[in-house]
């Protein structure tokens, strides 16, 4: 299976490896032009454990799962993604492709574990991934978050030929659904399924677990374990059990 990321060349790269990263450290290519973090990473099952923030929380404490309205949801492509956003709950910000000035909400909660998860990714070059990453993601993993955007952007660039910090490229990979495991008013933890084009007309799926903090007034998504987006990953093969985005991302 593969996933064609449209670039200054066309590229064939390993799909489920590339579904999965997008969503977070991204398309991390190397040498010859494969992902890295194929095979084992791909193969991890999503992480049982809880953030600090919602397994310290006491039980009588914490929200009941939330049933959140998508009435009203809009899209916007972002290099061939297209991200899902909303008047009310954001983002309400957007500058140097950051997107900032979510709601204090479920929704605002979801809007942004998509919409930053998917920025902080080397594949937009270092001018997005360094400035999203430094503003909007937190935890002690974020500082590997972010070198390790920076070297597979170096490689990539350098096989590539792409110069002065620019993108390397659209890809495309749809945000099509997502389904809550925990949700209190200051963290909340979710699954978003990521999908691109398989072989003969197939679509290869994988969900990424995001965890979301409110801190500073706006929700930052907390880092993946050791920085990498593959330990917090898993291939993907029913819609079960998950609510999918109606419009562009789960409606195409």
């Amino acid at each position: 299976m593969i996933l064609v990321i449209r670039s200054r060349r066309r590229r064939r790269l390993p799909v489920v490896t590339a579904v999965i990263i997008v969503l977070g450290l991204g398309l991390a290519l190397v040498g010859a032009g494969h992902l890295s973090g194929s095979g084992d990473a791909v193969a991890k099952a999503v992480p049982s454990a809880r953030p600090s923030s919602i397994a310290g929380t006491k039980s009588q404490d914490q929200s009941p799962v939330p049933d959140v309205s998508l009435a009203g949801l809009r899209w916007s492509n972002f290099y061939g993604v297209e991200l899902p956003f909303s008047t009310s709950a954001g983002p309400h910000e957007m500058s140097g492709g950051v997107a900032a000035g979510f709601a204090h909400s479920p929704l605002g909660a979801l809007l942004a574990a998509v919409n930053i998860g998917v920025r902080a990714n080397a594949q937009w070059g270092p001018r997005i991934f360094t400035a999203v990453i430094r503003s909007q993601v937190t935890g002690p993993d974020a500082a590997a978050l972010l070198a390790d955007c920076r070297t597979a952007y170096d490689q990539a660039s350098q096989s590539e030929g792409v110069t002065g910090g620019q993108p390397l490229g659209n890809v495309d990979v749809t945000e099509e659904a997502f389904r809550w495991v925990a949700y209190t008013p200051e963290a909340a933890i979710l699954d978003v399924v990521s999908a691109g084009p398989g072989s003969q007309g197939s679509t290869v799926r994988a969900s990424t677990q995001m965890e979301v903090v409110w801190a500073g007034g706006d929700w930052k998504v907390v880092a993946p374990p050791g920085g990498d987006w593959g330990n917090s990953a898993a291939d993907l093969s029913s819609l079960s059990g998950y609510t999918i985005f109606p419009g562009p991302g789960g409606g195409h």
